[in-house]
């Protein structure tokens, strides 16, 4: 055999193998996408629990979850990339017993609230929601906290309303914050760009990974570092609102602000944390992979009125991995926020 022919085929099996997994791949993204539809089923409304109610925001519906004395400070809490409010409960009993009116809100797309009609998911609107949510409830004094991805639309928020912000703490917080003043590159180009602008193809993957109950467990894995805390309670928390209508797509519009935005907002620039007049309190997971701890220091280097505490062996969310540690810390970050402003 030449060399030639040995080389056609090489060069034909590749290509077969190719066109095998292109169509094995098409199918199976067909087919959790064909599941989503059969899944997203229900109405917000029908599936959100009685603990919880539903409040204007704007012209938004946003559902939120309260507890504590209604004259206790207010301290309101956002969460990340899936989660939804019921993700804080441990959370606010905590802060309830310590005399706290603590509110978790439902961020869009994720949760009950309801999926915006113009699909605007950047941070800065994310944080008019925010503010809109303090309006309608008539709160003039409110301690902020967000989580990772909700830590972006939790500082907008605080940026917005400076007058009402008490203090805001931010947890393993993905900010995106420039190491310099530079001019951010505001359009992302190249196969990640063009991969969001392909609506289909971009539906087709969050139906098969991210909105998908299948892989519910696997995708918290991968933001803790200890895994044997992403049990089936856990699990059935974040998996909760995957049936409600529209998820799928919601989440596929949402997609493009997380991986290629084409805007620099405020909370992504250097000074901004320079200038900020309200206490700021950051607590991060010492082996946080998906925000890492240099990021905290970086923020608590730039920022004056600023605090950071480190827990030792957690990972991103450490309100799953050390759930008694990180409500204690937080507990006393905040008590210590409403006697520093």
């Amino acid at each position: 055999m030449t060399i030639k022919s040995l080389l056609k085929r090489m060069f034909k099996f590749t290509g077969l193998t190719l066109l095998l997994l292109l169509t094995a791949t098409s199918i199976i993204l067909l087919y959790f996408t064909w599941q989503a539809g059969q899944r997203e089923t229900a109405t917000a409304a029908q599936l959100a629990p009685n603990s919880g109610r539903y409040i204007a925001s704007g012209n938004d519906q946003i559902f939120i979850q309260e507890m504590g004395p209604p004259e206790g400070q207010v301290v309101m809490l956002v969460h990340g990339t899936g989660a939804w409010s019921e993700t804080w409960k441990p959370t606010m009993e905590i802060l309830a017993q310590a005399g706290f009116r603590a509110i978790a809100l439902d961020l869009p797309p994720f949760g009950f609230s309801q999926h915006p009609q113009n699909a605007d998911y950047s941070k800065v609107t994310q944080g008019k929601r925010i503010t809109a949510v303090l309006d309608t409830l008539n709160i003039h004094s409110v301690i902020l906290v967000g989580h990772s991805f909700g830590g972006g639309p939790t500082m907008e928020a605080a940026l917005q309303i400076p007058d009402k912000v008490r203090g805001i703490v931010l947890v393993d917080a993905a900010l995106s914050v420039s190491t310099s003043n530079e001019q951010i590159q505001t359009y992302p180009k190249g196969m990640l760009s063009s991969l969001m602008r392909n609506n289909s193809l971009r539906d087709a993957i969050v139906a098969t990974f991210l909105t998908n109950p299948l892989f519910t467990h696997w995708l918290l894995t991968l933001f803790i570092d200890n895994q044997d805390k992403a049990t089936d309670e856990w699990v059935a928390r974040y998996r909760r609102p995957l049936a409600v209508q529209g998820t799928t797509k919601a989440v596929s519009l949402w997609l493009p602000e997380l991986l290629v935005p084409h805007n620099v907002s405020p909370s992504e620039r250097p000074s901004t944390y320079q200038n900020i007049k309200f206490p700021l309190g950051l607590i991060w997971g010492e082996r946080d992979t998906i925000t890492p701890l240099d990021q905290a220091r970086y923020i608590k280097s730039i920022t004056p009125k600023s605090t950071l505490e480190i827990i030792p062996d957690i990972g991103h969310i450490p309100q799953i991995e050390a759930p008694k540690q990180f409500n204690q810390l937080l507990l006393n970050e905040i008590t210590n926020l409403t006697t520093r402003h």
